[in-house]
């Protein structure tokens, strides 16, 4: 598995999308809306997949697919940032809609 001691246990919302933009944001933003949504619905496979591989029955994920699912699970909310940076949406904003006990309202099946 991958060394974590030297990742942040903690990061914001708003410090990720923020890291993701710094380092991506020029090819992202030449890449366009469209360009990058293909990449995000190509993760959402590949997330899919992993998922998949972590969840048969009668057999236990190996570590190489538990840590193949945490990957994926990095690169959807990734692409999701570089969605979000080129679309001039801060995400950390718009969590308001699930922090907010006045706005949250019932429970989805």
């Amino acid at each position: 598995m991958t060394d974590k001691t030297q990742i942040p246990v903690d990061i914001s919302v708003h410090e990720f999308q923020k890291l993701i933009r710094d380092r991506y944001f020029a090819s992202d933003n030449a890449r366009g809306t469209a360009g990058t949504f293909l990449y995000l619905t190509e993760e959402f496979g590949e997330l899919a997949t992993a998922l998949a591989n972590n969840n048969r029955p009668n057999r236990p994920p190996t570590d190489a697919e538990k840590e193949n699912l945490e990957e994926e699970f990095a690169d959807v909310l990734a692409w999701l940032a570089t969605l979000a940076n080129i679309n001039g949406v801060d995400l950390a904003s718009t969590l308001i809609k699930y922090t907010d006990p006045n706005r949250v309202q019932g429970v989805k099946d």
